[in-house]
C-alpha cells in the first residue's frame, strides 16, 4: 500500500467553489476536457459518444468518457424557497486521501510540496481500488488506456513559466464566466482563497469521513424575496389624480390605441 508524505509542506493548493453564483454552464468541464486532451493525464477518452452505436457482447454500453470535472444539478427547498443548485465535482485533493493509501503499486500518490494528488499512469494497473475508496466519486477509469485518471489541478499549467502569471491557474478557473471558481493556497490563512472561505463560511465536503478535503464550497446565500433584499428602490405610491388628469389619461390611451392599430395594418 502507498504511504502519504511524512514531511509534507504546509502548502495546500486547491479550489474554492461558490455555489451561490455557479450557473451550471459546464464551461469548467469543457475547458478541463480541452486542456487535458494533452499533457499530464492525456488523452481523455471519449467512446460511444451518442450511445446506440457501440456494443459489448450485443449490449449497448451507453455514452461515456473520462471527465475530471462534472457539474450536477439539485433542486433544494420547496415553495417560495425552492431553487436550483449547481454543484461542480472533481478531486478534492484530500489531506488524508484513502485513494492513495489503498493503491497497491504506488501509482496514486500525494505530492509533499503542494498537496496535489496525482496518478502515475506508467505503474497504474487499473485495479480500480482507488475509485472504490474515493467517497467523492472523483476517480475516472480510462477504458482505452486501462488506467485510472483524475483532476490534476492542471499541474502542467499552474507551474508553467511560459505562461503569464495570471494564466497559471487551472483551466476550469480561467474559463468560469461567473467567477464562481477560485484557486490558491488553502494552507496559508492569509491567502485570498482562505480569506474568502473565512468570510463566507466555506465548508469541506463530508468532513465526517475525516479525509480532510482541501477544496472548499461556499454555500448559497439566503434567497432574496423582496425589493429591499436586492437593493432596489422601494415601490412608489400611486400618484394622486384629479378629474382633469383622468380625462387626459383617457385621451392618451385612445391615442395610443389608434397608433397601435395603425402600425398593425
Amino acid at each position: 500500500m502507498t504511504s502519504l508524505p511524512q514531511n509534507a509542506s504546509t502548502k495546500k493548493l486547491g479550489l474554492v467553489i461558490d455555489l451561490d453564483i455557479c450557473v451550471g454552464c459546464h464551461a469548467c468541464a469543457v475547458n478541463c476536457k480541452e486542456w487535458n486532451s494533452g499533457g499530464h493525464s492525456a488523452p481523455m477518452t471519449d467512446w460511444n459518444a451518442y450511445s446506440g452505436e457501440q456494443t459489448t457482447n450485443g449490449d449497448d454500453d451507453g455514452a461515456w468518457g473520462v471527465w475530471f470535472n462534472r457539474v450536477h444539478a439539485f433542486e433544494a427547498g420547496s415553495g417560495e424557497d425552492a431553487r436550483t443548485i449547481y454543484f461542480p465535482r472533481s478531486c478534492l485533493h484530500c489531506e488524508e486521501p484513502a485513494c492513495v493509501t489503498v493503491c497497491p503499486t504506488g501509482a496514486s500518490y500525494k505530492r509533499a510540496e503542494d498537496g496535489i494528488v496525482l496518478v502515475n499512469a506508467d505503474i497504474c494497473i487499473g485495479c480500480k481500488l482507488c475509485s472504490w475508496a474515493c467517497a467523492y466519486g472523483a476517480r475516472e477509469y480510462d477504458q482505452t488506456d486501462g488506467v485510472m485518471k483524475k483532476c490534476t489541478l492542471c499541474v502542467d499549467r499552474i507551474y508553467n513559466e511560459n505562461l503569464e502569471e495570471v494564466d497559471r491557474v487551472p483551466a476550469c478557473v480561467s474559463t468560469c464566466p461567473a467567477t464562481a471558481r477560485h484557486f490558491g493556497d488553502l494552507g496559508d490563512p492569509n491567502s485570498e482563497v482562505s480569506k474568502l472561505v473565512e468570510s463566507r463560511g466555506g465548508y469541506q465536503l463530508m468532513p465526517e469521513l475525516d479525509y480532510k478535503p482541501v477544496n472548499r464550497y461556499l454555500p448559497p446565500r439566503p434567497r432574496r424575496k423582496g425589493i429591499g433584499d436586492t437593493g432596489g428602490a422601494a415601490a412608489l405610491e400611486p400618484a394622486k389624480t384629479n378629474d382633469n388628469d383622468q380625462a387626459a389619461d383617457g385621451l392618451g390611451n385612445k391615442l395610443l390605441a389608434w397608433v397601435d392599430a395603425a402600425l398593425s395594418r
